[in-house]
């Protein structure tokens, strides 16, 4: 099926809106030293100035290594911020509709209650697998966004591949695939069919792989007349100095990244077989991420146990599908002990 014309898929006031334009924006491709345009105060230097609005240098350095043109990264506060601006961008509040798989990622949901847009869930399968048809099934006319999660949360597993693309092919919108475990699968990111697929919006991050939870640092990635479309809606500073350079900083210790990755999938195997063992544990189920869902003989009192025991996980029991299941997110050998070691003092009485 072929996409429909961007313009049609875009809410004509953001077509027609004329974009903030920064200072910084204006004198773009000269070099100045001296400053007066933006009401700055001019002492305390760096952090007196604005960032600057696209963070040109470090979406050049982060486009070597995703393998992209810089035209196609849109950086945002989190995440959050892309899935918040495709909704923006795209959807008419109390008109259009997204098409999303359950159970999934929950801010997907929140956006859209936010935006005043219809969200429509379709179940996975018992084995948390998608099928392509059910979830085109769920489509009409006014369906702007289909969102995908691979791997997804809080399951864990990637969707497979050729269903997913069905997905992308069959579909005249756009189709958001959020990759942001992607670092810790062996599946081909979806970022590198940008050419093959125009309609397509990959969503990546700092906060896993690359251990910069607390910088909110988001990614997307998509054609550029869509990156086009989000750097006119975006706020104009929406991403500060201090996450800017520390990004670029981690971009120099991109080798640490792996091998803190390697590390995690080595933990991960190891924990997971352990966790099986356990007398408490009914089911692991796989996954491709850094985290795991297990099924367990009463959740809510394990959780709470762990929680008296100083130990945070996630309880996932009342999302679909996941009925007495919890969430382990993989943490450094000694975490993951800890977490076995407590739980093996779980007693059945204690239930």
């Amino acid at each position: 099926m072929t996409m429909r014309p961007l313009q049609q898929l875009v809410r004509p006031n953001i077509w027609a809106l004329h974009p903030y334009s920064s200072a910084r924006d204006e004198y773009s491709g000269h070099e100045a030293s001296v400053f007066l345009d933006a009401n700055e105060n001019p002492y305390n230097s760096p952090y007196n100035r604005y960032p600057d609005p696209l963070q040109k240098e470090l979406k050049a350095q982060l486009a070597e290594i995703k393998g992209v043109k810089a035209g196609q990264i849109f950086l945002g506060n989190g995440s959050d911020e892309a899935i918040d601006l495709v909704y923006r961008v795209f959807c008419e509040p109390r008109q259009d509709n997204v098409v999303a798989i359950a159970p999934t990622y929950g801010m997907y949901k929140v956006c859209a209650d936010i935006n005043d847009v219809a969200y429509r869930s379709v179940l996975l399968d018992k084995d948390f697998k998608l099928n392509a048809d059910k979830l085109l099934a769920a489509v009409d006319e006014h369906t702007k966004l289909i969102f995908l999660c691979t791997p997804n949360n809080p399951s864990g597993n990637c969707l497979d591949r050729n269903e997913v693309i069905r997905v992308i092919e069959n579909f005249s919108g756009l189709v958001v695939v959020d990759e942001a475990y992607s670092d810790f699968s062996a599946q081909k990111p979806f970022r590198e069919e940008l050419k093959r697929y125009p309609n397509i919006i990959v969503l990546n991050t700092f906060s896993k792989a690359w251990g910069c939870a607390a910088i909110r640092l988001g990614m997307a990635f998509a054609r550029e007349e869509i990156i086009a479309l989000f750097n006119k809606v975006k706020y104009p500073y929406n991403v500060n100095l201090l996450t800017q350079t520390q990004a670029v900083e981690m971009l120099k210790r991109r080798y640490d990244v792996e091998r803190w990755v390697n590390q995690l999938l080595r933990e991960r195997s190891q924990v997971m077989v352990a966790f099986a063992e356990l007398d408490i544990c009914e089911k692991v189920y796989p996954t491709d991420a850094n985290f795991f869902l297990a099924k367990v003989h009463g959740a809510n009192d394990i959780y709470d146990y762990l929680v008296q025991k100083g130990i945070i996980v996630r309880n996932r029991s009342k999302v679909e599908l996941c009925g007495d299941c919890l969430r382990i997110t993989v943490g450094t050998p000694q975490e993951n002990d800890r977490l076995l070691a407590v739980l093996r003092t779980y007693k059945k009485e204690e239930r």
